[in-house]
């Protein structure tokens, strides 16, 4: 099929915050299909900011997708006059979305859920479900004729903003971190109660990293997490650096651009730090990690094995609750850190001395 008369295009991906991550490589392949096209990207409102300053995009159209804000978006779409749609969220809300666009064109996957498929004029099969995200959106671009060779971190283009850079690192000299030092962020919240490693075990892992003289750590979270930080920190016997609710998203990402490795559940800062190459340790109970794992290298995921996991589900059945996240040994957390951040040294030693020697 030709798609020789595409002048605009909309991509279709809200939410989440590390869903939107893993649709950027998308947006990019999209890009060098149709240079000249204009590309625009629907996104909630909450995770704006993350593509603001995106290369790849003309236009990024922040919505209120509430009941009350339904109007508006529909009338920004109407007014757009999009020729493609490329819905990569797969829900009964974007198909009706792309839809109610009026592009003639609207590309889905065929597995969508909740009958999004209906509102598709060509759809994708994904042959192997155990694919990760950021491989299973690129079929959408593949079938629309773009190539898809082996990704770079120049996949993942997030911002970076000098106001929000110069921020954190004011927050980080109060507290006794300047430039260049090295430190340890984590990240106890998750979406899903099932997603959460005990906080006693991250205030292990901290004190342990802490006392050892070589690290400061760091608490990272949004201000509808404050709760699990306090919980982190009042298990603790060392004193933090207490970041929860108090940075934005572009100045959590100037942060974890800094870390030396991000100790955390699978959640949407684990997505941004692995974007942004910096090193993750993850504990990964209900959901797969050959999906929705850290993508690309350097990164380790611990995993207790239990027969049950994954189970994809946010309330827990085993009849010892929690199991396939309170199993993993905070000492094996701890020692999984050190070697991300060992392997992150070696790596940059070998590139420092190619670069000389060049």
């Amino acid at each position: 099929m030709s798609w020789s008369d595409v002048r605009s295009i909309l991509i279709i991906k809200p939410s989440s915050l590390g869903d939107i991550v893993h649709a950027l490589p998308t947006a990019r392949a999209l890009r060098r299909l149709w240079p000249s096209a204009s590309l625009s990207w629907m996104v909630k409102q909450r995770w704006a900011e993350v593509l603001d300053g995106n290369p790849d995009l003309d236009h990024v159209l922040a919505v209120d997708l509430s009941i009350g804000g339904w109007p508006q978006t529909i009338r920004a779409l109407r007014a757009d006059r999009f020729d493609l749609v490329v819905d990569l969220q797969g829900l009964l809300r974007s198909g009706v979305l792309g839809w109610l666009s009026g592009a003639r064109h609207r590309v889905g996957f065929s597995n969508g859920r909740e009958g999004s498929p209906w509102f598709y004029t060509h759809t994708t099969p994904v042959p192997d479900l155990s694919v990760h995200a950021v491989e299973r959106y690129l079929l959408l671009a593949r079938s629309l004729g773009a190539a898809t060779d082996p990704l770079s971190s120049a996949s993942f283009p997030l911002p970076d903003d000098p106001a929000a850079n110069t921020r954190i690192a004011a927050l980080l000299a109060t507290e006794g971190i300047p430039a260049g030092a090295s430190f340890v962020a984590l990240n106890a919240a998750a979406r899903w109660d099932t997603k959460r490693w005990p906080a006693e075990s991250f205030a292990h892992v901290a004190d342990r990293l802490q006392q050892s003289g070589a690290w400061r750590v760091v608490l990272i979270g949004s201000h509808d997490e404050e709760a699990v930080g306090r919980q982190v920190q009042g298990h603790m016997r060392t004193r933090p650096i207490d970041l929860v609710g108090k940075t934005t998203l572009k100045e959590l990402i100037s942060l974890l651009r800094r870390v030396r490795v991000l100790i955390t559940n699978d959640s949407g800062p684990m997505h941004l730090a692995a974007a942004l190459g910096t090193p993750v340790v993850a504990m990964f109970g209900p959901t797969d990690p050959i999906r929705t794992g850290p993508y690309g290298a350097g990164h380790e995921v611990l995993r207790a094995g239990i027969p049950c996991s994954p189970c994809f589900s946010r309330r827990c059945v085993n009849a010892n609750p929690m199991e396939c996240l309170t199993t993993i040994a905070p000492e094996a957390v701890a020692a999984a850190a050190m070697r991300c951040v060992m392997a992150s040294d070696v790596h940059q030693e070998v590139l420092c001395h190619s670069i000389k020697n060049s």
